[in-house]
């Protein structure tokens, strides 16, 4: 495969063309790389990735506090050694990525106005308007990421790579929607791409030029106001042209952040056409990214060099093992993303980052996974996400472990929530850890309605209820009529034509109507709050993609409205103190689910141990239940 010939960037040569795309990580307190952090590099680098790029690096505090990490003195230097040295044991490359700042994009709090281009408003604080950074502070600015550069180098880089990308401050600095300067760093195109150029003249004079640089820059923001496509590619010729050794092509910017971070709705290969494009018009190196985790997309993306490198970044989270699997050809063994972008989420919420789907992550030294020396029996009930990773984990550990499945299919609400076409990384993961379920030798009987009675005769050592939970059938005159539906059955089965109501507008309902919206011939949602979407605890750009496909739909939505009765032809509401009706041929019902969880009562006291995981205990998350289920086996 072309994916793992070898390549230049610079003089860095790199034993593959995998990447490991940057991502924010943790760090001690003085802002320098932790021990778990390097820990997390390492896995990557020993999984066969070929370029390992760091998240954002500060160059200093001057102007702003530091997100994640920070290289602006000698003492940061040690560890990052330490972390780079790991790496290299594996052959793997390592590229520090650094930049000039955040700008309008910080979120420290909501009383510092940031420093930016030019006074604009603040992103997460609109209220704050942006302090513009003089020319003196940019000078600063400059020689700052310079200084990093060396720092780097020092610790034993093979490049740099310079933050200019997704409406961060450089990009701020190359963008007239964020930069209205009239001096040396405005205006023209020119001197909007002076700043970036100046760092990396920075760089030069600080490293030396044989020192690899590249480039993280968005030739196009898919947002209305933002850089087009034919501009973006005029920048790329000047980074080739200032002395950049590769550029690697992001799209998208906060606006619309699902563009630049993809989620579960995007499709493959979403951010390809950029880099594509960069690719025709400069003749050093283009890194692609954007859901490129799949084998034979990656392979074909290097094989008619539509790019020279595919980065990989929530997949990298997901499966560090990516390329080893790959190379290999163990396929099956890959540990899918699911696009959740809990990873992110968490990050925002101050908390380590870590993913729904690989317990491990950010967490490599916490959780040893032990052989079982007394090879005790398990019982897993249901065969849901959670139930799943524990039957997984108890075969891992060495047990004797039986899955119950009342269904005659493994995957519990998983098999609705990847139903849709937009949600097929669900589906991918709910394939594969059913195979591994079967591959590791778990006892898998389907079918199978668990009765109190047959698990207290199993006389097993653990009993793992992973029941899940049933959809709430509010009480609605009418909710037994024939056109009413729940979302499960719906999103499982139903391909509707007609008129479709469905009552409920949070995460379940928006999916299930979009879902319908690709063939039925009018989808409406009724929801009691607000707006749609109210109570939804998700990461903020799957949420900013849920909403504008529904922006470019046709569905209609009642929001602050209750349903007050679903006849045999039609759907009525109060709204406003108003009772209005909608035609309905198929009724949804998606107001959300509870526990199931009767046996627990029935078999508390009665067998040695038991644990009840995922929905069965409270509904939410996939995180949830994959973890627990994970951890209910680790701690026995």
């Amino acid at each position: 495969m072309k994916l793992f010939e070898p390549m230049k960037i610079g003089k860095m040569e790199v034993k593959n063309r995998i990447v490991m795309a940057p991502m924010g990580t943790q760090n001690d307190g003085d802002g320098g790389y932790s021990t778990r952090t390097a820990r997390y590099f390492e896995e990557r680098a020993k999984g066969g990735t070929g370029l390992i790029i760091t998240g954002r690096n500060a160059s200093t505090t001057i102007f702003e506090e530091y997100s994640t990490t920070l290289l602006d003195k000698a003492q940061h230097v040690p560890r990052l050694n330490l972390m780079i040295e790991k790496c290299h044991l594996y052959g793997a490359k390592v590229c520090v990525q650094i930049g000039p700042g955040l700008g309008r994009i910080q979120w420290t709090n909501p009383f510092d106005p940031p420093y930016s281009a030019s006074p604009i408003p603040a992103f997460w604080f609109p209220d704050l308007t942006c302090r513009e950074l003089t020319v003196d502070d940019i000078h600063t600015l400059t020689d700052k990421v310079g200084y990093s550069a060396q720092l780097a180098q020092k610790a034993d880089a093979d490049a740099v790579e310079l933050h200019a990308y997704g409406s961060y401050l450089a990009d701020q600095f190359l963008t007239p929607l964020w930069n209205k300067r009239t001096d040396e760093y405005g205006g023209s195109l020119e001197n909007r791409t002076r700043f970036l150029i100046e760092n990396i003249q920075a760089i030069k004079k600080y490293c030396g030029d044989d020192f690899p640089v590249i480039v993280k820059f968005t030739p196009v923001h898919c947002y209305e106001g933002g850089r087009e496509l034919e501009e973006g590619v005029e920048i790329a010729k000047l980074l080739e042209k200032a002395g950049a050794d590769a550029l690697h092509v992001d799209t998208g910017c906060y606006e619309v952040w699902y563009r630049q971070i993809p989620t579960v709705y995007e499709k493959p290969g979403c951010q390809l056409f950029a880099a594509e494009a960069v690719k025709k018009a400069v003749g050093i190196p283009v890194i692609a990214q954007g859901k490129l985790n799949h084998p034979d997309l990656a392979e074909e993306v290097v094989r008619d060099n539509r790019a020279d490198f595919i980065a990989l970044g929530h997949q990298s989270l997901a499966d560090p093992d990516w390329a080893n699997k790959v190379m290999n050809g163990e396929r099956e063994e890959i540990v899918p993303c699911i696009g959740c972008n809990n990873c992110l989420h968490m990050g925002h919420k101050s908390r380590y980052y870590t993913c729904s789907v690989n317990v491990h992550c950010h967490h490599e030294e916490d959780y040893p996974v032990t052989h079982d020396e007394q090879n005790r029996k398990v019982l897993v009930v249901g065969g849901g996400p959670g139930g799943m990773m524990a039957a997984m984990t108890a075969a891992k550990r060495g047990m004797d472990v039986e899955l119950w499945e009342k269904s005659d299919r493994l995957g519990g609400l998983l098999l609705a929530a990847g139903a849709p076409d937009f949600k097929q990384d669900v589906m991918d993961y709910v394939n594969y850890a059913s195979n591994q379920v079967r591959k590791l030798g778990v006892k898998v009987r389907l079918n199978c309605e668990a009765v109190p009675e047959d698990i207290i005769r199993g006389d097993y050592d653990m009993v793992v209820l992973a029941c899940g939970a049933e959809p709430v059938i509010p009480p609605i005159p009418g909710a037994d009529s024939h056109i009413v539906k729940n979302s499960t059955e719906v999103l499982c089965k139903e391909r509707p034509t007609g008129n479709v109501v469905i009552i409920g507008g949070g995460l379940v309902g928006c999916e299930t109507a979009l879902h319908c919206e690709e063939t039925a011939h009018s989808v409406t949602i009724i929801e009691m709050m607000d707006k749609i979407l109210a109570t939804v605890d998700d990461s903020a750009n799957n949420l900013m993609s849920l909403r504008d496909a529904f922006a470019a739909g046709n569905i209609n939505i009642h929001a602050g409205a209750r349903v007050s009765k679903i006849n045999g032809d039609s759907v009525e509401f109060i709204k406003d103190g108003k009772t209005q009706a909608v035609l309905a041929d198929l009724v949804v019902i998606a107001a959300g689910y509870r526990s199931r969880n009767r046996l627990e009562q029935e078999i508390a006291g009665k067998v040695k141990a038991y644990k009840v995981i995922g929905d069965a205990g409270q509904p939410g998350k996939i995180i949830n239940a994959v973890h627990e289920g994970f951890h209910a086996i680790r701690m026995m």
